[in-house]
């Protein structure tokens, strides 16, 4: 690990000489070649860690890479970035040095991508520390994007990855990389709080969906399960509970069915599904990012081939059913209310038994309503009228900045609470002038 970690040194310390230009054309490169090589990464990743969606893994590669490209390639990261005349303020990026990245096994591709963009763009090294389950097609993505630095007359081991990861090495590269950006379970999160080094950390999610009473159901319910469904339910900001007008409910099932969910209300069967779905109050290991059809037969229920989801129907709220915490999985639960402010109640109950501080979506074309979510909610985003899964991490139809890593604030015990970017991985120095033809307000100005 010391040699690693001088190597990326060595390699930064030539980086940094380079100017905005260069620095934005190796960006650019490491995102195109994800993005051209998206199919062959999918599928390797699906290979590897026997979850998710290979169509749906194609579409992730492509659509991370761009939108990332697409919001980094006119920004300003490399020395002066701002020069405010008249407040008589400059600002000057430099780099933090070496950052070290530790990835999920749910995420192989995108993720080492994502932090290895923002990390170059301003101007450090990087060092993988990848899941075990997923290290080859994450070493695939490093090589290739490093076979693009080349090219462009980058330093060698600007990216690099420990090619057999395990918890020792990931613990020592966080105790002697400069940042630490810690995307994985709650567990890898800690032990990055834990290393005396700054890091950036993610919660876990759990998102609640809440549909009003003014809406197409058939449209948004299709919106709901296009996000539920998406890469077999793997991602954080999946949809996980449907809240719905209690007037409405058998309204919401039918549009839920119509669009493929397979929906389940006695609870002899529900129980079979929550069996399977937890093991000692805790996700079982082994559905996450499967089938519909894998967990049906786990469960001993048989449901229609074209399902897209299952619909489960809950006992109660938050603590009273292990239902109402996150299922990494295509299957989602629906809970009733009468006042939107139940709605609303109901959702930070199921976020305080998880997912606190991560992500709520809505459904309204109520703004006094989406506002009061947004008020009352302990989310650090809140998804209007789209699928929560696919565009709370940054979309080219939303202003969120398009990540892999969403802070959850001091709510999900993260230090930041907005998607995480190229901003969050360099220093700022500002030279502050004094203002020419400011005359200071006395005393009685400033308290009046």
């Amino acid at each position: 690990m010391d040699i690693m970690v001088e190597k990326a040194r060595e390699a930064q310390r030539v980086y940094e000489t380079f100017n905005q230009e260069k620095v934005d054309s190796i960006v650019k490169a490491i995102g195109k070649v994800i993005y051209d090589n998206a199919e062959i990464l999918a599928k390797e990743a699906v290979e590897e860690t026997r979850m998710g969606v290979y169509e749906d893994k194609v579409a992730k590669n492509r659509g991370k890479s761009k939108t990332i490209w697409n919001s980094l390639k006119d920004k300003k990261s490399i020395g002066i970035i701002d020069e405010d005349v008249e407040n008589g303020l400059i600002s000057i990026a430099k780099p933090i040095g070496v950052v070290c990245a530790v990835t999920p096994t749910t995420n192989p591709i995108v993720t080492p991508m994502c932090n290895a963009m923002f990390a170059l763009k301003g101007g450090n090294a990087i060092i993988v520390a990848p899941h075990p389950r997923s290290k080859k097609s994450s070493t695939h993505a490093v090589e290739l994007m490093n076979e693009e630095i080349k090219k462009l007359g980058g330093p060698d081991n600007l990216i690099q990855i420990i090619e057999e990861p395990s918890i020792e090495l990931t613990n020592e590269l966080m105790q002697k990389s400069d940042v630490v950006l810690a995307t994985g379970g709650m567990a890898m999160v800690k032990s990055a709080y834990s290393s005396g080094k700054p890091s950036f950390g993610v919660g876990a999610g759990n998102v609640q969906v809440v549909l009003d009473r003014d809406i197409d159901y058939i449209e948004a319910t299709e919106k709901v399960i296009a996000g539920r469904k998406f890469d077999n339910g793997i991602i954080c900001s999946g949809e996980q509970s449907i809240i719905v007008p209690e007037d409405k409910y058998e309204d919401v099932v039918k549009a839920m069915e119509a669009n493929g969910a397979f929906y389940v209300g006695d609870e002899e069967t529900v129980s079979k599904f929550r069996e399977v779905l937890f093991k000692n109050g805790m996700i079982n290991g082994d559905v996450v990012g499967q089938s519909v059809q894998f967990i049906a037969d786990l469960a001993g229920v048989e449901v229609p081939k074209e399902t897209k989801v299952i619909l489960l129907e809950p006992t109660g709220v938050g603590k009273e059913d292990l239902l109402c915490k996150e299922k990494m999985c295509p299957v989602m639960i629906i809970i009733p209310y009468n006042t939107f402010e139940e709605a609303v109640e109901i959702a930070q109950t199921n976020l305080e038994l998880e997912g606190k501080g991560h992500t709520t979506a809505i459904h309204s074309n109520n703004q006094e309503h989406i506002k009061y979510a947004g008020l009352n909610l302990t989310v650090s985003r809140l998804v209007v009228n789209a699928p929560s899964s696919t565009t709370a991490g940054g979309s080219l139809f939303n202003s969120l900045s398009p990540t892999t890593t969403l802070g959850c604030g001091t709510w999900g015990n993260n230090s930041i609470s907005e998607n995480l970017n190229y901003k969050h991985l360099i220093n700022v120095s500002r030279v502050a002038f004094v203002k020419t033809g400011v005359t200071a307000p006395t005393d009685e100005e400033i308290w009046a």
